[in-house]
């Protein structure tokens, strides 16, 4: 038994090493890959809000999701890039990002305002991805007149009804919001989140997004609930896209078609497969997109 001990044990330290170096080198990688981005820095009234603004044409104002940056909020869509164009901000406390007041997105929302002026923008049609949808429905809410239309792709759903309890911790633990444990996991993320083990690699820096994180956590993801009497998605005044996958394992598609009859000039389209970041469907996405701003700019 004690030399089964030790070999388990040595098989997992070998493990432990060997992530620790993959993930050593992909941590730095990333970190070339978002200054190869060269993302731009508006200084708003309350700070700093980092963005990169890419192509020409209709302009889609892009939200990322949980673990996210500028970056991901550009790649959820870079294959759009030939005849849009592109500004696609990190989040409040996201990378080089900063937060305005407590960070809700009504704050976020008015702080997008304040980046379309700086920007000389007029409007937008905006795109919430994930947890990026709530503050993308804030903003349509909010803000009609600086909207064209919300793009929700593979996000967060308001409640169909007010509910009783609220969960205000509505993201992962927080020992896992750094970039080792996180690396360790990562070879469980197709069983439990259907999304490939390399997806990793575009959640690093996680260390430089933790207070992001934190915020989706604790007061963007729990906002629609919370506060629900706020979110009158009946109300909205924009045309809506709704897309995602039946074989989502992070946004349950059940209850997007639940709560779509409070979406006033809806337009849904959900895709057989593809997983949270749709998959396999770029051309169908592209189609989709491009077809609802055609009818809607």
């Amino acid at each position: 038994m004690k030399v089964v001990f030790k070999f388990i044990l040595l098989i997992t330290l070998f493990y432990l090493l060997f992530m620790k170096i993959n993930m050593d080198n992909s941590l730095e990688q990333a970190n070339k890959n978002l200054e190869k981005y060269e993302p731009k820095i508006a200084n708003l009234s309350y700070g700093k809000m980092e963005y990169l603004d890419k192509g020409e044409g209709e302009i889609i104002l892009s939200n990322h999701g949980l673990f996210g940056g500028f970056d991901q909020g550009y790649e959820n869509i870079a294959n759009l890039s030939n005849n849009l164009r592109i500004i696609a901000p990190s989040r409040f406390g996201y990378l080089n990002s900063d937060i305005k007041g407590d960070g809700t997105p009504k704050e976020q929302a008015k702080a997008y305002v304040e980046l379309l002026d700086y920007l000389n923008i007029d409007k937008v049609f905006i795109m919430g991805a994930s947890a990026g949808g709530t503050l993308a429905i804030r903003f349509a809410l909010d803000y009609p007149e600086r909207c064209k239309g919300l793009i929700l792709y593979s996000s967060a759903m308001p409640e169909k009804s007010k509910v009783e309890k609220v969960n205000y911790k509505q993201g992962p633990p927080d020992v896992l919001v750094n970039n080792y444990p996180m690396y360790l996991l990562s070879p469980l993320f197709n069983k439990f989140m259907g999304m490939d083990k390399d997806i990793i690699k575009s959640m690093l820096p996680i260390d430089k997004k933790k207070i992001g994180i934190k915020l989706d956590s604790e007061v963007n993801n729990p906002d629609m609930a919370a506060n629900f009497d706020e979110y009158n998605i009946e109300s909205l005044k924009v045309p809506v896209l709704i897309m995602q996958a039946e074989d989502d394992k992070l946004t349950d598609v059940n209850k997007m078609v639940n709560v779509s009859s409070r979406f006033p000039n809806l337009t849904m389209k959900i895709f057989k497969s593809g997983g949270h970041m749709l998959r396999g469907n770029d051309a169908e996405v592209r189609k989709t997109v491009n077809v609802f701003i055609e009818n809607n700019k």
